[in-house]
């Protein structure tokens, strides 16, 4: 770790916490050098896992894949970036807990879907019917008829 104001490599960590959301640390620290104080946060990263896709194909996993598409989703909607950071480490969470090497593209997809039917009603219709490829209104209305019993 370099200090951001004057580069010199040598940091000292001054305090360590864990962030609102548990899931990640937050360190305070201090430039040997210039004394100059600021902030890290650490987030576990989800390494090794290879997604495979629907064609056969396959390739690393990648956070700003997941991110950009729940992004489009969320256009013109109300949400802070504290509560995206939260979404997206719950379906990370979900990816870790089975445990597997391998993850099909699919069920990357459902935990996406699963999380944004609670996390917003209208960002979640525009994913499935993208995800799911929607082929007319009447697929909309069922969706929708689902989502109003819930």
């Amino acid at each position: 770790m370099r200090c951001p104001v004057c580069n010199f490599s040598d940091v000292s960590v001054v305090d360590t916490r864990s962030a609102e959301d548990e899931w990640s640390v937050r360190r305070r620290r201090e430039c040997d050098k210039c004394h100059y104080r600021f902030s890290t946060v650490e987030e576990i990263e989800l390494l090794d896992i290879i997604v495979v896709k629907e064609n056969g194909g396959r390739e690393s996993y990648m956070r700003d894949k997941i991110e950009n598409g729940i992004r489009r989703s969320l256009t013109k909607r109300p949400f802070t970036q504290d509560k995206f950071h939260r979404l997206i480490h719950a379906i990370e969470r979900d990816i870790q807990k089975k445990k597997k090497r391998e993850i099909a593209s699919n069920e990357i997809g459902e935990l996406v879907i699963k999380h944004l039917q609670t996390f917003d009603k209208v960002a979640y219709i525009r994913f499935a019917s993208v995800y799911r490829d929607f082929k007319d209104v009447k697929t909309f209305e069922k969706e929708l008829k689902k989502l109003a019993k819930k």
